[in-house]
């Protein structure tokens, strides 16, 4: 298969059709053979991460018969302090995958952990043993220590904060080891041309999680190559997003480090600060130097196979975004709260895209935390309102609605006759994206859709919102030469200051 920077938009889309084409439902009686499976034919991984979303997809490893999880680090050894959407979640999901309704039973809140990691996976296995037993899933605080330890590792799969994603996966392609991560590469746009380039120079297989088959988008696309809309104009994303707590500054409290948690390992390339549980354990996110906020959550999983599939890859020349303000009482008069620190609680972003291949110049719009675009015409004339996530097309002729990643795509106004519009429909059946396609290819040492090689626009678009909300101001962004043009102060935060000997 050919590198994926040099795949063309059709030899993309059929590659595309092939993984999904692909996926199936592994069924019990494979799972229950796992040990029968020829180690040749199976896929050595190290999980870095065992925090909430970690655990949540560990089931999908462990059932995998084409997997083996070697090897789990997390810095924190074991708590359940953690935060999650459902109380129950976490725990629920290991009994299910352990077929084990007894599992945590007697022990109150959210788990999370090495050691949870660690049992998870060697219960697991154990059930597949005549003897019920099973030690072969090594534990590591520190991946750097793994790494130099386990040999044998085929891939590691990244599941810990944004801002350790990087390092991470540079370290592991140091050791010719392929890199699944999840969302994003990277939250500093320099770190993540950098994990860029070295997937492209090492030429291993690198997948980001966030990549689907939508062929919701290959509808809109047929859409718009019939010229139903036009020329395309402006692309609107949504979402109700943020899920987690958010602040507008750092706590002023000092709490004690939990034992079991090597903080200095959890803060990786930042600057040393103060502990604080308002950091750690899915909480993340918030912050600017820990997370990459609502957009980087959730705008990947809609933006880039959108990007993939109407062939967006020329990084945006500008942003300019807006957010949430708030005010506090100090000694009985409101004062202005100045945040640098964290995303805000609802945010818009504007950024302008240079024209593509095969496309004009556009501007793509983002908004969360309950912001969305007011309702177009069209849709008032059939006395509907904007949903309350979703993306719309806006082209010169008219408009593309879907859902937030495009389900259900409809030409407005729906009310309205429109020639083409029931004869560009094409074969839309669902998928299960649920599969680990980068296994496979992995094992075949091809390269996926969602390599991290094709991921460079989504990355930088992403990581240039977070400098536009941060720099309160319009950012111009010249991508050849990786630098913003206007503004010094916001040029550096292109990368970040690093502890020392953690510089990427």
């Amino acid at each position: 298969m050919s590198k994926p920077d040099h795949l063309n938009r059709r030899d993309f889309l059929a590659s595309a059709a092939t993984f999904a084409a692909s996926f199936t439902i592994v069924p019990s009686t494979v799972i229950a053979g796992l040990g029968k499976i020829p180690p040749s034919d199976q896929l050595t991984v190290a999980n870095i991460g065992c925090g909430t979303q970690g655990l949540r997809e560990m089931g999908g490893l462990l059932t995998n018969p084409k997997v083996r999880v070697v090897a789990v680090c997390d810095v924190n050894k074991f708590s359940s302090d953690y935060f999650d959407w459902s109380p129950y979640g976490i725990r629920d999901g290991i009994r299910e995958t352990l077929g084990d309704e007894s599992w945590g039973e007697g022990k109150p809140g959210i788990p999370g952990g090495r050691d949870i990691g660690q049992e998870y996976v060697e219960k697991f296995y154990a059930n597949n043993k005549p003897s019920g037993k099973y030690k072969g899933c090594a534990s590591y605080e520190d991946y750097r220590e793994l790494f130099a330890k386990e040999k044998g590792i085929d891939a590691v799969k990244i599941m810990t904060p944004d801002h350790t994603h990087a390092p991470i996966a540079l370290a592991a392609m140091d050791q010719k080891m392929h890199v699944v991560t999840h969302k994003p590469i990277a939250n500093r746009l320099i770190e993540g041309r950098k994990v860029i380039q070295k997937a492209k120079d090492t030429g291993l297989v690198t997948h980001l999680l966030a990549w689907s088959d939508r062929p919701e988008y290959r509808q809109i696309k047929a859409w718009m190559d019939a010229g139903l809309i036009g020329e395309l104009k402006e692309i609107h994303n949504w979402s109700y997003r943020p899920v987690w707590q958010q602040w507008t500054k750092r706590p002023a409290e000092s709490q004690a480090v939990p034992e079991g948690l090597n903080w200095e390992l959890w803060l990786g390339p930042v600057p040393d600060m103060p502990y604080h549980k308002n950091y750690t354990h899915n909480v993340f996110r918030g912050w600017y130097e820990f997370g990459g906020g609502s957009v980087a959550d959730m705008g990947h999983y809609s933006l880039f196979p959108l990007f993939e599939t109407l062939g967006i890859d020329r990084s945006p020349v500008s942003a300019r975004a807006f957010g949430t303000t708030t005010r506090e009482e100090v000694n009985q008069v409101y004062q202005w709260v100045k945040n640098d620190v964290a995303f805000p609680a609802s945010c818009t972003i504007k950024w302008n895209f240079p024209a593509q291949e095969t496309l004009p110049a556009f501007d793509l719009f983002w908004y969360d935390g309950g912001m969305k675009p007011f309702a177009c015409e069209e849709l008032e004339v059939d006395g509907k309102d904007t949903p309350e996530e979703g993306l719309l097309i806006v082209g010169s002729k008219g408009k593309i609605l879907g859902g937030f990643r495009g389900e259900n795509p409809v030409l407005l106004p729906e009310s309205q006759m429109m020639p083409g519009r029931d004869s560009e429909r094409i074969n839309s059946r669902e998928v299960d994206r649920k599969t680990d396609q980068w296994v496979v290819a992995m094992l075949e040492k091809q390269q996926t859709p969602g390599s991290f090689t094709r991921a460079q626009c989504i990355t930088d678009t992403i990581n240039l919102g977070a400098i536009a909300l941060r720099a309160g101001k319009k950012v111009d962004f010249d991508a050849n030469l990786v630098k913003i043009t206007n503004d010094e102060a916001a040029n550096q935060l292109l990368t970040r200051e690093y502890r020392a000997g953690w510089e990427v």
